[in-house]
């Protein structure tokens, strides 16, 4: 495949400091994607690892020739990782996951399924979580307020398990923490959202990247953000007028 062939998924991961979650990223990826007969790519973003990541990822790319490793020269955060991946992507369809395997490639075809004339974007919700009792309580109280504050009734929208079409995110400008915030983004660019259960699971080698405390208080800035977007978004409608009387949309 060349950078100028057709592709119809391009699947999209963040990795930072994620050196043994990668090979069974890549081989699940692999395993589901190579027998449905469609075009694929997998564009993993390396946030600058420290741990031999990227070198791991380029050594897959040989065995693999639809994996396409993009590298940042310096750690940037998720929603950056997740901006590159998008500008690389030459999919029509867009799926992203975590590179730590807590979410399942493999359910990105199923997710693809539903989107259609009346769905534009798939939202994966995190059900049955496999976290600890205080992250869980952590997240539940997170996802209220940020439900509270933004008028939305998102279950997960942290949730990195996503599906769109291209267009939902494309020329999209994005800020540091939005990756929190693509379903309301997604809306608000006139879009259709859906969320559905997807399944979670115990994280099986390394650690977080992502602490809830030291995150609290840029979290609640950026809801705040998304809040004035959405208060001050433009919404009117114009009409071209014509001597005759008429008028045209």
């Amino acid at each position: 495949m060349t950078n100028s062939d057709p592709v119809e998924i391009s699947i999209i991961a963040p990795a930072y400091n994620e050196v043994e979650n990668v090979t069974p990223l890549i081989e699940r990826i692999a395993t589901v994607f190579t027998p449905l007969n469609t075009s694929f790519e997998a564009v993993i973003v390396d946030d600058a690892s420290t741990d031999g990541t990227r070198e791991k990822l380029l050594e897959l790319s040989r065995t693999y020739p639809w994996l396409r490793v993009i590298s940042l020269k310096q750690n940037s955060g998720q929603t950056a990782a997740m901006d590159a991946g998008f500008r690389h992507a030459r999919g029509r369809i867009w799926g992203t996951v975590d590179a730590d395997m807590q979410n399942d490639p493999g359910e990105i075809p199923r997710l693809m399924q539903m989107l259609g004339p009346e769905v534009d974007m798939v939202n994966g919700w995190r059900q049955k979580r496999s976290d600890n009792v205080l992250r869980l309580i952590q997240t539940k109280i997170a996802n209220g307020i940020r439900n509270r504050l933004s008028g939305e009734n998102i279950q997960d929208s942290a949730c990195s398990l996503k599906v769109y079409k291209r267009q939902c995110l494309q020329g999209l400008t994005l800020y540091k923490g939005m990756h929190r915030f693509f379903p309301t983004l997604v809306k608000m660019r006139g879009y259709k959202v859906i969320e559905v259960p997807v399944s979670h699971f115990p994280r099986a080698h390394g650690v977080t990247k992502y602490k809830f405390g030291s995150r609290v208080l840029r979290a609640f800035i950026d809801l705040l953000a998304v809040r004035w977007m959405k208060k001050r978004m433009l919404r009117y409608q114009a009409v071209e007028l014509f001597l005759d009387g008429g008028h045209k949309d």
